[in-house]
């Protein structure tokens, strides 16, 4: 049984076989997905496929690069979606100050107010950090995000943010990236933070591990992320796969 809490389903490079790619992962061991929005639209999509497959969960929030189109109405609609089944999150959210399509004190504005939203409707947070590290922080600190739950999705920060991202109660969800050959900073992550704050994704489509690197992603690809895991680790891909998965399980709110 493997969770893998992070997928684009709706992305538009699985409309000629999406069904076909969540049928692989359900015979590839996957037991459950979460599939978070990008904007309002993405999240609408997101909600209809948990609806359609037992599997699939969603989140629903604006990513940092379509911030600048967020007003009040957008905020008030994902709060609506928010309340629908099988919504487990807010996200992901956070700063991208990499491509800085949305600019900074925007993305920093619609942040917080998407923090404000996830504790009003008591959902815990995907975070999107790129380049941000500092600001991150800061504002979940500033804003106390942690009382409602946070991952930061597509950790690739260094062991010593990890480490004081776990103190404060938050996860760090690894993904395809940890199977490079030039993941030192992440495999160093892995190696100093105790499983049991551990989650797993795949990003898809998005950052495929090892062996299928240079390929579109897919959720049932999360085994190689767990694999590596254990491997570093000196575990079992079972105990990996029931670690990880119970975390996620708890944290989204999952029976």
């Amino acid at each position: 049984m493997l969770f893998d809490t992070h997928a684009h389903l709706d992305d538009g490079r699985f409309d000629n076989d999406r069904e076909k790619i969540i049928e692989n992962a359900k015979a590839n061991g996957i037991s459950y997905i979460v599939n978070p929005g990008a904007d309002f639209e993405s999240s609408v999509k997101s909600i209809e496929l948990a609806n359609q497959y037992d599997m699939i969960y969603a989140a629903v929030g604006v990513h940092p690069h379509d911030a600048e189109d967020v007003d009040d109405m957008t905020l008030s609609l994902l709060k609506g979606l928010a309340k629908k089944p099988k919504v487990v999150a807010i996200g992901e959210i956070g700063l991208d100050y990499h491509y800085d399509h949305s600019p900074r004190d925007i993305q920093r504005e619609i942040f917080r107010k998407q923090i404000a939203l996830a504790k009003e409707v008591n959902l815990p947070i995907i975070i999107h950090d790129r380049e941000a590290n500092d600001d991150v922080m800061r504002i979940l600190k500033e804003e106390k995000a942690f009382d409602t739950g946070v991952v930061i999705h597509c950790f690739s920060g260094s062991r010593e943010l990890a480490r004081q991202y776990i103190k404060l109660g938050a996860f760090i969800s690894i993904a395809g990236p940890v199977t490079f050959k030039n993941a030192r900073k992440t495999v160093e992550v892995v190696e100093s933070i105790p499983l049991e704050y551990l989650f797993v994704e795949t990003d898809s489509p998005y950052l495929t591990p090892v062996p299928f690197r240079g390929k579109r992603n897919e959720s049932s690809y999360v085994r190689y992320v767990a694999e590596r895991i254990a491997e570093i680790k000196g575990l079992s891909l079972e105990e990996v796969a029931h670690q990880t998965t119970e975390n996620a399980k708890k944290f989204f709110g999952i029976k």
